[in-house]
């Protein structure tokens, strides 16, 4: 034994010992296990999360949401270990004969711990019973006893450290990628498996006879399982390896979004109100609510009052749910209630109309509600209304949708007035002149360069993405990001899966690519985000707010700076609409 291991005295005065480390090192929680009125952890758990760099802390069997959530808070990761069988009733089923001991105490605290930790995105490694509680949690199942089909021993009586049996990594998996083969040598100490993943979960080793042995996220999350004990075995430490690089991933985009304003240029939420969704609630309806946006900590979105273009003959009142008179009233009417969720949700979050008002919300903890109009129809072919929208606090107005109206031609209408209207030309002058951004997202090309031309100030594309990559009338040409970004404005990237990929499934791979190449066309100066969440927007692994600091992560692999992601997620954009709002001059920019 060291000599110096009881010498305390050495051990402080090392040469960093009074200095914090240059970088922190990611905090793991580490599920307990209870017994004998005590909550337990074997040694191997811990000291493979340190060996790893990570800061290993034990987390109690303590079923107090509220405590929970503050631990997560607090955390950058998290491991769940092994022990006892999961109640049954838990997955809505009886226990069968072969069913062995439960453990009360830890079933309900860390079927908690799971929901609220994969709301946070936290990095998740299950082991042993851990995996089979992902899966309980996530919506799949827990075979009780697997002695009857299978056909490999999966208990057995070997030492730990000892490989007894082989298990196949499945091709692409996470898995497979951080042991670069596609056959593993483990250990095995279990009578249950996972049955069914469930949704969010897909199979990622199994063994010889077909028993799950590992589980990782169907969608891009940071979520891996294993059933056998890595914590025991040479072999393990790439697990933890990952787990600790994750978490550390996860650690530094907390402190990202801790000193950078994240804000999202357009959601159609309140398209959802009619049909009694509830912002401050954790409604599953909507993907932008003041839960997802603290699990995301996003601190800002762009609410629009969205109006649908009658076709010829339609009327306007048929296609909102609210029996409104006209598109002004209704525009009015979605403003009215974005108050009224902003008042029933008060001391969480507050209506900003100004880039004071975004970073005096975020001193204060507050997520901040800004104000759009999506599609000119709200003016009702009066300029004077412009002024109206002002006052209320939209900080754009997006001239059309799909469909040509009076103000000028959509991407997807028919060239009604070859571009931008005398209508249109006289609403953009009374926009610069209020100080409300100009948007043309939704505008045919025609209609992009006459507006370009016509406004005195820079524009804005609140939610548009790349036509070099996806061959869309909606998205830009790299021409058209040049004379946008040549003229000042500025380009937001849109989560539509229709506007990422032409073919097939768009993820969140595809959205950043769309927004790397609008960054080399543009410059970082004239990009930013703006999902159209709860408006079709949403991709896996960016599908709704939760995600929006797994993005930040995303940036920063990519080696995006803090000071470019300050700019992407938001900054770009709030020096556009102070640059809009200061050359109004008028006073109804007012934060109330």
């Amino acid at each position: 034994m060291a000599a110096d291991r009881f010498d305390i005295d050495a051990r402080l005065a090392g040469p960093y010992s009074s200095v914090p480390e240059a970088r922190p090192r990611p905090v793991i929680g580490i599920t307990g296990n209870y017994g004998g009125a005590e909550c337990r952890l074997a040694e191997a758990y811990y000291k493979s999360v340190a060996r790893a760099g990570g800061v290993p802390v034990v987390l109690p069997p303590l079923a107090d949401t509220a405590a929970i959530a503050a631990a997560l808070d607090r955390l950058d990761g998290l491991l769940l270990s092994g022990g006892a069988d999961i109640n049954p009733l838990f997955c809505g089923e009886e226990p069968q004969p072969a069913l062995r001991s439960i453990n009360s105490e830890r079933d309900a605290a860390e079927l908690l711990t799971v929901r609220l930790a994969c709301n946070r995105r936290l990095p998740l490694l299950g082991i042993c019973r851990g995996v089979q509680t992902l899966a309980v949690a996530l919506g799949g199942r827990v075979a009780q006893d697997i002695s009857t089909t299978a056909t490999v021993k999966h208990s057995q009586d070997a030492d730990r450290s000892e490989p007894t049996h082989s298990v196949t990594l499945a091709g692409g998996s996470t898995l497979a990628s951080i042991y670069g083969t596609g056959r593993l040598l483990v250990n095995s100490f279990h009578h249950q498996a996972v049955a069914d993943c469930g949704p969010l979960l897909r199979v990622a080793a199994t063994a010889a006879d077909g028993t799950v042995e590992a589980v990782e996220s169907a969608d891009f999350k940071p979520i891996l399982g294993v059933q056998w004990h890595p914590e025991c075995m040479a072999e393990g430490a790439p697990l933890f390896a990952w787990l600790a690089a994750q978490a550390e991933s996860y650690r530094r985009a907390r402190e990202v979004h801790s000193r950078v304003l994240t804000l999202d240029s357009h959601c159609d939420t309140p398209m959802l109100f009619a049909a009694g969704a509830r912002f401050e609630h954790r409604d599953p309806r909507l993907l932008v609510d003041l839960h997802k946006m603290a699990d995301g900590r996003q601190d800002a979105t762009v609410m629009v009052a969205y109006l649908p273009q009658p076709k010829p003959g339609e009327d306007f009142r048929s296609l909102v749910g609210f029996p409104v008179g006209g598109p002004k009233a209704y525009a009015d009417l979605i403003f009215d209630k974005i108050e009224a969720i902003a008042e029933t949700a008060k001391g969480h979050v507050a209506i900003a109309r100004t880039p004071a008002g975004l970073a005096e919300n975020k001193r204060r903890g507050l997520k901040s509600i800004m104000r759009g109009i999506e599609n000119g129809l709200a003016l009702e072919g009066d300029p004077a209304n412009v002024e109206h929208f002002a006052r209320r606090g939209a900080v754009y107005i997006t001239l059309c949708h799909n469909g040509d109206n009076d103000l000028c031609d959509s991407a997807r209408g028919c060239r009604t007035h070859g571009g931008v209207s005398r209508l249109g030309a006289r609403v953009i002058a009374e926009m610069n002149r209020l100080g409300v951004m100009v948007d043309l997202s939704h505008a045919s090309e025609e209609s992009f360069y006459d507006a370009l031309d016509i406004s005195r100030l820079p524009i804005v594309c609140s939610h548009s993405s790349a036509r070099a990559l996806c061959d869309h009338p909606r998205n830009l040409t790299d021409d058209q990001m040049r004379a946008l970004a040549a003229s000042g404005g500025v380009a937001q990237i849109t989560f539509y899966h229709g506007f990422l990929r032409s073919g097939g499934q768009a993820t969140v791979v595809d959205a950043l690519a769309h927004l790397d190449h609008a960054v080399s066309v543009m410059g970082i100066d004239h990009v930013g985000i703006g999902t159209d969440f709860d408006g079709d927007g949403g991709v896996p692994g960016m599908a709704c707010s939760a995600d929006c600091m797994d993005f930040t992560r995303r940036l920063l692999a990519r080696r995006y700076s803090e000071d470019d992601i300050r700019l992407i997620w938001g900054g770009n954009f709030v020096r556009l609409m102070a640059q809009v709002q200061a050359a109004a001059g008028t006073n109804q920019w007012q934060d109330k």
